[in-house]
């Protein structure tokens, strides 16, 4: 009988081993790191590079539900750096976010004021009424740029109607779209929201493209708010993680509904080693980051395409349209060099792997399709008098997999 068992339990336990490695995994991996340096399609593609792993893997060994070490010196560091009482390592921005929201939001009904284009209302699967039940409003900035206080107190709203949702947090991002919010028009929104007790929360995701870019200090830009999040895995290329920010008593409440949220994690120590592996050694890359990506709108304004929206930061967001090209034409033309750039409709990422090489080899093929349409006949200037302007608040356009598909059918072959 102990024969038959330890028989059975040496084939239970063999069905459960696995190798996740291919047999060539460290060339796949070059592969990727190079692919990763060659795509325009998001910061969050960033790979950990080995002086990153070295720092990683010297962590304590702690359960972040209990006690864990070196996630308790981040969350000390990040609360001092954003001027905050308290900090929480959480999985994501958007788990973060959503976090912010539900800590704040206590009693329907209530509402939270963005802009129309923010994180929280077109990519966090509708989270804001699924966890907090709340009404999400949002206001489109007059400017085209950013919100001001004259946006808001359109849409904000206040008093007691009983056929009204009031207003209970105005939730900003900065950046947006790579573009920045101007610092004087944070503080006025501010001042007007803690006058009429409504909460400020950012989505500061990229908020160090900010810092970097402006030289304004972190705490400066967290000052006007009640809660901060603050990610680590776009701009700053860690793998995993973002931080909120608050009152000890808001993070005390946080961390329950984290619990709730499925988010509580365990060995958190590697990744809080390489968030602070990237706020040491990524951070002071941004500057960089920022003039590749005006090299690259500089680049595409020179071969006739319309930027819709510049490279204050990271992004570009462009029209190839004037030069008779399409999007899905651009990308599957792009995945298919010799040595393939990724993107994936109107917005370009620079990030702290992008090449410089990748800029060059994306003009010159923006360049060489502008060449092949004036060959076929395309006249740039005709299209150019019909064009409408295109506003700062452009929305990014992402480009169908039917799109694509039809793309491939009707293309001529190439070599």
């Amino acid at each position: 009988m102990a024969a038959n068992i330890d028989a059975a339990r040496a084939q239970v336990i063999e069905q459960a081993k696995v190798d996740i490695f291919s047999q060539v995994q460290a060339e796949d991996n070059a592969k990727q790191a190079h692919a990763i340096g060659r795509a325009f399609i998001s910061d969050t593609i960033t790979a950990p590079t080995k002086e990153m792993y070295e720092y990683a893997v010297r962590a304590s060994l702690g359960d972040d539900v209990y006690d864990e070490p070196c996630t308790k010196i981040l969350e000390a560091h990040m609360a001092k750096l954003t001027g905050k009482e308290a900090a929480m390592f959480v999985p994501s921005g958007t788990m973060s976010n959503q976090l912010a929201l539900r800590t704040h939001l206590k009693q329907p009904p209530y509402s939270v004021l963005c802009d129309h284009r923010a994180h929280i209302a077109r990519y966090e699967a509708g989270g804001t009424a699924f966890h907090s039940g709340a009404q999400l409003d949002y206001a489109t900035p007059a400017n085209g740029h950013h919100l001001t206080l004259d946006d808001i107190k359109e849409h904000v709203v206040l008093g007691s109607d009983v056929h009204s949702c009031p207003t209970a947090i105005i939730e900003l991002e900065n950046t947006l779209n790579g573009t920045i919010i101007p610092q004087a028009d944070v503080i006025a929104i501010s001042d007007f929201a803690h006058a009429h007790d409504i909460k400020m929360h950012l989505d500061g995701a990229r908020i160090w493209h900010v810092a970097a870019e402006t030289a304004t200090p972190i705490k400066e830009l967290c000052d006007p708010f009640d809660s901060v999040s603050l990610c680590f895995s776009k701009g700053l290329g860690a793998p995993i993680g973002s931080c909120l920010v608050g009152t000890k008593e808001f993070i005390t409440r946080a961390r329950w509904f984290r619990k709730l949220f499925g988010g509580g994690m365990r060995q958190t120590g590697f990744m809080a080693a390489s968030a602070a592996y990237a706020l040491t050694h990524h951070f002071p890359l941004l500057p960089a980051v920022h003039a590749r990506t005006r090299r690259l709108e500089n680049g595409l304004k020179e071969l006739g395409v319309r930027i819709t929206s510049g490279a204050e930061t990271c992004m570009v967001f462009y029209d190839p349209s004037p030069i008779g090209v399409s999007y899905a034409e651009l990308i599957t033309r792009a995945k298919t060099l010799p040595d393939p750039i990724h993107i994936a409709g109107s917005r370009l990422v620079v990030h702290i792997q992008t090449t410089d090489a990748v800029v060059d080899d994306f003009l010159a093929l923006v360049k060489q399709l502008a060449q092949e349409k004036r060959d076929a006949g395309f006249d740039p200037s005709a299209q150019c008098a019909q064009a409408k302007t295109v506003g700062k608040s452009s929305i990014y356009v992402k480009v169908s997999q039917a799109d694509l598909d039809k793309v491939q059918r009707e293309a001529p072959a190439r070599t």
